[in-house]
């Protein structure tokens, strides 16, 4: 089914509204892959990821009779995917809830030492292994601010954290990747 066309995707949101399995496996199929990325950024390896992905799929079905052609559908099915991943991870208590604005502050400036060009040369697996690498709470906090856009304070009022904790917690996300990335490069300098 031809999902750019707008008349397909309203007999598909229709379809899966009334419960046919037929239209939810179209659906299914049609953004697996994406949301599926979405979900590796949440989770510690594949399983949880695909697990992730199953669970926000049944809230997308759930929900799709509340869909409002306002936006596009791989929009809606993605903002259920975030908030389910944010649910599974606020579920998990994983955060930390100490607010040290003064890491913070201390390291944004070599932080920002990183060289588009040097991230630009490391493959996306590696870069996602390195994502995968970092704590529940740095990743999570990375993946909303820096991949999803949100705010700090959007990022503390979805997972019940005060924004310093949000600060502090990307702050060391980022130092921990620039360890990654330093690490990666000195290994592939060996090889």
């Amino acid at each position: 089914m031809n999902l750019s066309n707008k008349d397909n995707i309203e007999k598909l949101i229709k379809a899966c509204a009334k419960g046919d399995r037929k239209g939810q496996k179209i659906l299914y199929e049609a953004y697996y892959s994406k949301m599926l990325s979405v979900c590796v950024r949440y989770s510690s390896d594949i399983n949880e990821a695909q697990d992730l992905l199953h669970d926000g799929f049944i809230k997308v079905f759930e929900s799709i009779k509340g869909f409002k052609s306002k936006g596009s559908l791989e929009g809606w099915i993605r903002r259920i995917i975030v908030n389910n991943a944010i649910d599974y991870v606020r579920s998990r208590k994983i955060f930390y809830v100490e607010n040290n604005d003064y890491i913070f502050n201390a390291t944004e400036d070599k932080i920002n030492e990183l060289h588009d060009k040097e991230i630009s040369d490391i493959k996306a697996q590696i870069l996602i292994d390195m994502l995968q690498k970092l704590s529940p709470a740095y990743r999570t906090v990375f993946n909303l601010y820096i991949i999803e856009d949100y705010s700090h304070k959007e990022i503390a009022e979805a997972l019940n954290i005060n924004i310093g904790t949000s600060k502090s917690n990307l702050a060391k996300a980022k130092m921990k990747l620039r360890e990654f990335y330093f690490e990666y490069i000195k290994n592939k300098d060996i090889e």
